[in-house]
């Protein structure tokens, strides 16, 4: 079995840094990296990615905006996406499941835990 890809949307390049060597690491998965909503969409639809990990707060165009692309698009409806947020109340957890995300991790999030988390959001085991 081939390693799952995974595509990080954050407009951060620290975080791009730090999901990308914890996920490479702890779970041998190839990880995409995209700075802005344009790239991510564009990588999402050329690279099929597995997974989408998306932060919520993105300049240019947002999270959910970006999520709502790749819903409208049948090559990528069925990528699973987790949010990567700093911001979320109860009420936005309902929200995200009501709109089919599957997952949410909050910033600041433990590097070491980061694949068992993402796994866990999207039904894989590691």
């Amino acid at each position: 079995m081939s390693a799952k890809r995974i595509l990080v949307i954050d407009d951060e390049e620290r975080i791009q840094e730090v999901v990308q060597t914890c996920l490479e690491i702890l779970s041998g998965w190839e990880v995409l990296t995209a700075g802005n909503g344009t790239e991510g969409l564009h990588k999402a639809q050329t690279q099929q990615p597995d997974a989408i990990l998306l932060d919520v707060s993105i300049p240019e165009m947002d999270g959910l905006t970006i999520f709502q692309k790749l819903q409208e698009n049948p090559a990528t409806q069925s990528i699973p996406v987790v949010l990567l947020t700093a911001k979320v109340q109860p009420a936005d957890r309902e929200q995200f499941a009501h709109l089919g995300i599957a997952g949410v991790i909050i910033k600041p999030f433990d590097p070491m835990q980061l694949a068992s988390e993402v796994a866990l959001a999207v039904g894989w085991n590691l």
